[in-house]
């Protein structure tokens, strides 16, 4: 006969479930708490407690990863594609460790925009100030300038950034399949201006800061039974917060708030702007859309 993890982990508190079942009304609120605990833990989340952290590299050699000349991920020993398995049953690690080389793919991407396709990076708002939220699109140098035809590209939602088409298609495909650079290179061929538009960097993230709860100025009024009550309360359910936080998150990983782009704070404000403050102002005779998925619903929107 054998017994699974999930068993083991969840056999006394059963029994506690019916030890406590047989009491008074005390022992009915325990059992709340106990079916409360039970509705909350994820057993799939339990086995994070062995998760290994979720510290990655910062760099495509740092993951062992390179472009190749047909400009194929793959990995720099083996010569094999991007695995996203690469741990087995952990797969919100893998999840993670995906997540982090697509943030060094964005990167990438903008050094090829910048280094290959030549093009100039301009941040937005154009009147920022030094402290606030910025963010930015891709320019040629005759994009303003250019009498005849300007193209301006704008690519889908979700984690895609300037130059993008799909993150998924860059890592297990190739860089033409996945990025806007073919587009790019032939508009420039064909003498047109460019603008690469950058709708999903609506906002910049920051670590919350912590908040300290003072005690009420008046809660020396409050009788001694009453205060000892509420503080016992309190570190209860502090203690139980504390419980399920330890399998729902055992990496305590930092809390995060999302300071918005002033007038970039959604793909559609941001087509707005750059339509005011760049393209409105251009001297080209004939714009070019090229919008995929969301773009185009944004394009839609500033028509």
């Amino acid at each position: 006969m054998s017994i699974s993890l999930s068993s083991l982990i969840l056999l006394p508190i059963w029994i506690s479930m019916a030890q406590i079942q047989q009491g008074g009304p005390d022992e009915k609120e325990k059992t709340t708490a106990l079916k409360d605990l039970l509705s909350r833990i994820d057993l799939d989340e339990l086995m994070k407690k062995d998760e290994p952290p979720l510290d990655f590299p910062d760099t495509l050699e740092g993951f062992e990863y390179a472009f190749n000349e047909k400009g194929q991920l793959r990995h720099i020993k083996t010569g094999e594609p991007f695995v996203f398995n690469y741990r087995e049953d952990l797969h919100r690690w893998n999840q993670k460790r995906y997540e982090a080389l697509g943030e060094i793919i964005t990167k990438y991407v903008y050094e090829l925009l910048e280094k290959d396709c030549n093009l100039k990076k301009i941040s937005i708002p154009v009147d920022a100030t030094e402290s606030e939220p910025k963010s930015f699109i891709f320019m040629s140098e005759d994009a303003l300038t250019n009498p005849q035809k300007l193209m301006v590209l704008i690519h889908g939602s979700g984690v895609v950034r300037a130059g993008q088409w799909a993150r998924r298609l860059i890592i297990n495909e190739d860089l033409d399949s996945g990025t806007q650079i073919p587009f790019i290179k032939r508009a420039m061929d064909e003498g047109y201006g460019v603008i690469v538009l950058n709708p999903n960097e609506n906002y910049i993230e920051v670590e919350k800061p912590k908040i300290r709860v003072k005690s009420s100025s008046d809660s020396s009024y409050e009788p001694a039974e009453k205060r000892e009550r509420k503080d016992k309360v309190s570190k209860e359910t502090k203690k139980r917060r504390d419980f399920y936080e330890k399998y729902r998150n055992p990496q305590r990983e930092k809390e995060m708030m999302q300071l918005y782009i002033r007038e970039n704070g959604s793909p559609e404000e941001h087509a707005v702007y750059v339509w005011d403050h760049f393209i409105a102002q251009s001297a080209a005779e004939n714009v070019f859309f090229v919008a995929h998925s969301y773009g185009g619903l944004a394009f839609v929107e500033l028509v």
